[in-house]
């Protein structure tokens, strides 16, 4: 056996030993009936996701008042509520229920870039007097009337739009309705901070940072070379964008300061209270090393940069625990691991993996590895990718970069509650913003509550001994190297005190025999949910596609 990673501390905060649990509030319930989830559609269900999951965290996707141009990551409003979601008060209910329910509450906060329609950039664009004109980076143009260099957009293009009212340019990343904020400029970053401390003060506990490694660019706006193998630094191929090596358009240096600052602002609210905050990255580096970094030489930087390794890694044993044992043993001491297999920008991990047993087994292996692993809203139906119609396409994304599948809305459609028109999600004479899949009078909660074998039985059973285990909400993770394990299997131990929990994954289509450890053993839970039972000799059968939770004394 390789050597153990991860020392057992004796107290975790929340956020080290739950589960986080992702709810996209236009798809999670409608409680207006116009056919759009609302925040009193999530607060209709907190139930659901206290009792029903038991997950430690919800963390809600952007609900700001917004032109919805990228559905809600362009925020006119950073302090308040769009009607469509609810307004303060229904928030402020929101977050004490879950409270009630203990149920910490993390809230989408997006320092990149704001909507153009934001008073902040209204003011900006009305004249180079302005005094907010040097919160967005604007360039002359090159003489001979070009861009003032190459960078491009994410969802397509320049990253420049002439402006003909001030002449000049100025700087999105991403969609021309989203222009970049200067955070080079202190009065931006003190405006963004009393974002967080407004929030912070209505009692929310942690904040996911978007497209937070845009903050810091190279302030010379030096051009990006050319990439050679025009391969994508993600996980996916994203078309245009990947002709040129993103070396000055995202994660200056100077960055690292940044989230010190913002670390910091949050331990001063939790000194205060002795309630944790917590920072959580969309870092999309597949450098494990890149990645570390930010944690901070000091564990002073995020708590957690998401970990989107899962999303690319090949479906196999070998390459899955290659993943995982690499990740371990860049994390820095003390620091904390973090795994996530869905959220609003990728496809279904159902569909992604395509077959119903395979994605048993990526839950079963989410919620049994070291760390904190984040859940998206539906992933625990095994709901699946909805084809959208052309004519119901809404995500700028896959619009304006056609034929590469960047479309988002197949993975944002609606939680199928019952298997009743429009599965409860909205009113039956409702339409809801996108379309509901054709599967949903099975894979709806009610169905799947009342299967003892479901996949969201599955996942409320896994979701319970992560709770009920030390050794799989805390514990060190070891892996198995034994020549009893099969090439095609994944087995680690999770240890903690004297309790030992085994865990053995068959990514194979054929059944494969795992050699146990000497001992006592029972099996606490498969994916199939058929062998809760102690194991007679020491080998165990594992079929194909099969995953066990294994007690060993």
């Amino acid at each position: 056996m390789s050597d153990s990673r991860g020392a057992t501390p004796s107290r975790l905060p929340w956020w080290q030993h739950g589960v986080v649990y992702q709810v996209y509030p236009r798809s999670f319930r409608d409680a207006s009936g116009d056919g759009v989830g609302d925040l009193a559609g999530t607060l209709s269900k907190l139930d659901y996701v206290s009792d029903t999951l038991g997950v430690a965290a919800v963390w809600l996707s952007p609900f700001y008042p917004s032109p919805m141009a990228d559905f809600g990551y362009d925020v006119s409003d950073y302090c308040n509520i769009d009607p469509l979601f609810g307004d303060l008060a229904t928030f402020d209910a929101l977050v004490a229920a879950a409270h009630q329910r203990g149920i910490r509450v993390i809230v989408d906060y997006v320092p990149n870039h704001t909507s153009d329609q934001h008073p902040w950039f209204q003011s900006a664009r009305s004249s180079k007097n302005s005094p907010y004109r040097d919160w967005y980076v604007w360039r002359d143009p090159k003489p001979d009337g070009s861009p003032p260099n190459n960078w491009l957009a994410v969802f397509g293009g320049s990253v420049w739009e002439w402006d003909d009212a001030t002449g000049q340019y100025y700087l999105h990343s991403y969609l021309k309705e989203q222009p970049d904020l200067d955070w080079r400029n202190p009065a931006v970053e003190a405006a963004m901070f009393d974002v967080l401390r407004f929030w912070l003060d209505r009692g929310v506990d942690g904040f996911r940072l978007d497209a937070v490694r845009r903050i810091m660019k190279d302030p010379e706006l030096r051009d990006n070379p050319p990439n050679p193998a025009s391969r994508s630094e993600t996980h996916k191929p994203r078309g245009e964008y990947d002709s040129q090596l993103h070396f000055n358009d995202i994660a200056h240096p100077d960055i690292h300061p940044a989230f010190q600052r913002i670390r910091h602002l949050l331990e001063t609210y939790e000194r205060a209270d002795g309630r944790p905050r917590i920072a959580i990255g969309e870092t999309h580096e597949l450098d494990w090393s890149a990645l570390c970094r930010y944690y901070g030489e000091n564990l002073d930087e995020l708590h957690l940069p998401f970990n989107f390794g899962m999303l690319s890694v090949a479906w196999n044993a070998r390459a899955v625990r290659a993943l995982v044992d690499g990740y371990e043993a860049a994390l820095p001491p003390g620091a904390w691991p973090n795994y996530v297999l869905g959220n609003h920008d990728e496809p279904r991990v159902a569909s992604r993996l395509g077959s119903p047993a395979q994605a048993r087994l990526a839950m079963l292996l989410l919620l049994t590895l070291r760390g904190t692993p984040t859940l998206y809203y539906g992933d625990e139906l095994g709901m699946q990718d909805v084809p959208i119609p052309p004519e119901r396409e809404q995500d700028p994304y896959g619009k304006n970069v056609p034929g590469l599948g960047l479309g988002r809305d197949p993975c944002r459609t609606p939680m199928p509650w019952e298997g009743t028109a429009n599965a409860g999600f909205c009113p039956p004479d409702a339409t809801p913003w996108l379309p509901l899949g054709d599967d949903v009078d099975e894979v709806n909660v009610e169905a799947q509550l009342a299967d003892p074998r479901s996949m969201l039985s599955l996942t409320r059973r896994l979701l319970a001994l992560r709770r009920a285990s030390r050794a799989l909400s805390a514990g060190r993770y070891r892996p198995l190297d034994d020549a009893d394990v099969p090439d095609d299997c994944f087995v680690y131990l999770r240890e903690a005190d004297s309790e030992r929990v085994l865990v053995a994954l068959n990514f194979a289509d054929g059944e494969r025999m795992v050699r146990l450890p000497d001992g006592e053993c029972e099996v606490l839970a498969s994916t199939h949910l058929d062998r809760e039972a102690p194991v007679e000799g020491r080998s165990l059968p594992l079929r194909a596609a099969e995953g066990c939770v294994i007690r060993l004394r």
